[in-house]
């Protein structure tokens, strides 16, 4: 994990007109919120913050928050608010952290390699599991954790034990037996009543003497 700077200023505007202005000029409401003291209102310049995220992988950093100036405060991504639609960031949430005191987080899982499974059998990834609980320091917030699946056969698993972590540094927080990734059979069945519906001819309709006599009548 690498330290960030980012500066803010104090924030006045408030209500839902006073901060859509706020955005409209560029700028990004926030709240810094700390143990045992009310959230402090801040704002952020959304261009420079929206180009920090950027630069990790994940939501999980430590932020160096100077707020006009002053003595900078070590900070965590708490949350963000994303327009429904756009997708643009709307409102952020830090918290202050303690470099000392262990902190939960939840790093993303991201699989690694081709598995012989689906690259040889035509078998199908299933990733059960998005992310990995973990307590650890400040200091040791990772972007994101890797699992080679290139072993990989049908009808095999990868389970939270599987996942290749530093214990000196991280505390995993979920059940290690649970399935992270499993790596199932092609569905023949569905394949072949595909390949047979494509494959039927269409049904022909033959006009008997006593039909042909029938529609004459009429």
């Amino acid at each position: 994990m690498s330290d960030t700077k980012l500066i803010a200023q104090s924030r006045v505007a408030r209500g839902s007109a006073a901060v859509g202005r706020l955005r409209r000029t560029g700028w990004l409401p926030a709240v810094v919120y700390s143990e045992g003291r009310p959230g402090v209102n801040v704002q952020v310049n959304e261009h420079n913050f929206v180009m920090l995220l950027r630069q990790h992988r994940s939501e999980n950093l430590i932020v160096d928050l100077a707020v006009e100036g002053g003595a900078e405060t070590k900070v965590m991504l708490k949350a963000l608010q994303h327009h429904p639609i756009t997708g643009r960031i709307l409102h952020v949430d830090f918290y202050e952290v303690s470099m000392t005191r262990a902190i939960e987080i939840e790093v993303p899982i991201e699989l690694v390699g081709e598995a012989d499974g689906v690259v040889n059998h035509g078998g199908m990834i299933e990733q059960v599991m998005r992310t990995l609980r973990l307590e650890c320091l400040p200091g040791d917030l990772v972007d994101q954790l890797e699992l080679d699946v290139t072993a990989l056969n049908i009808g095999d698993v990868l389970r939270v034990k599987d996942i290749a972590v530093d214990a000196s540094k991280l505390t995993v927080l979920d059940d290690p037996e649970q399935v992270v990734v499993a790596l199932a059979a092609p569905r023949v069945e569905e394949a072949a009543e595909a390949d047979e519906a494509e494959g039927a001819e269409p049904e022909v309709v033959t006009e008997t003497k006593d039909d042909a006599e029938a529609e004459s009548a009429d």
